[in-house]
Parts: C-alpha cells; structure tokens; sequence
C-alpha cells in the first residue's frame, strides 16, 4: 500500500507535538529526498517552533561545504552511506542549535543504482545530540517518487521511535 502525503503529514504532526512537549529543536540533512522532508514538517502551521531547518545538499560539493562531510569519506564510501551520513548529521550538530538531527542519502532512482548500490537504497543517520547516533539502510520498492515517500515515512519513524513517542 502507498503511503500519502496525508500520512506523512499526520506523522510529521506527531513528530512536532513530541518536539514541543520535550522541548526539543530537529534539524535535517537531505539529499534524496530534496527537501521533502522540510516541505511535510512546514506544511504544519507553527513547526517554527520546533524545526531549526533543513539542509538539501544534493550534490558532493554540497555536502562537503555546507555540513563538512569530509572528501576522502565520499571518496572512499560514496555519498550513499552510512559514513556519509553520520558526517552529514556531525555538520548539523556543529552548525544548528538542533537538539536532534536526521541525515539523509541514497538512490531514487530510475538510475543512478548499481548491484552494490541499489535503486531504493536509502541511509539514514538520526539521534539526539551528546548522545550516540543510528545508522540504518533500507531499500525501498517502486518509483522515484514513491521510494522518496518511503523515505520520509522512515525518517519520521525513527525520529518518534527515538523520542519514544508513539
């Protein structure tokens, strides 16, 4: 079953009232999911209140200027990994005021994939700072759209499964 626009909103919701009662501030990384994320979170009217921003670095270059992944991690891991985006959430603690950061990169598709690297490949990093932070891949099934969709639908779980408020 596809996850809509609706849901993703309805958990973003959720998300947001969690932030608010811990008196938490989110900041993201995204890349392959372009913004997306940011786009569901200030759909909500006030999210001001508990989202820093959004950081849509999509290219390489992006990566390393504004969040400081480091060259020798994208060369030797590429942008879609788990280093990569361990890196990335390390660049929105040092330069946000976030309390809990998500990072995101991996392959839409349609192209873009490889046997090692899948389309539908998708890592994410998330946590609370001055704690450890999780490192996960998924791979999401269907078009680009939709393993974007999935994405999302992820980062917002595993953000109210760290906050432990579902």
């Amino acid at each position: 079953m596809k996850t809509s626009e609706q849901e993703l909103r309805n958990l973003a919701a959720q998300l947001g009232e969690c932030l608010v009662t811990k008196n938490l501030k989110l900041a993201a990384a995204e890349s392959c999911t372009g913004g997306w994320l940011a786009k569901i979170i200030t759909d909500i009217p006030g999210s001001s209140a508990w989202f820093v921003c959004s950081v849509v670095s999509y290219s390489n270059e992006a990566k390393q200027g504004l969040l400081g992944v480091s060259e020798d991690t994208l060369k030797e891991f590429g942008a879609v990994s788990g280093e990569t985006v361990s890196e990335m959430s390390n660049g929105l603690f040092s330069n946000t005021e976030a309390d809990v950061v998500v990072s995101i990169s991996g392959i839409a598709g349609p192209g873009g994939g490889s046997e090692g690297k899948p389309v539908g490949l998708v890592w994410l990093n998330w946590g609370k700072r001055g704690e450890t932070l999780f490192t996960e891949s998924f791979n999401f099934d269907g078009d680009r759209e939709q393993v974007r969709i999935e994405a999302v639908k992820q980062v917002l779980s595993c953000l109210l499964g760290l906050l432990v408020c579902n």
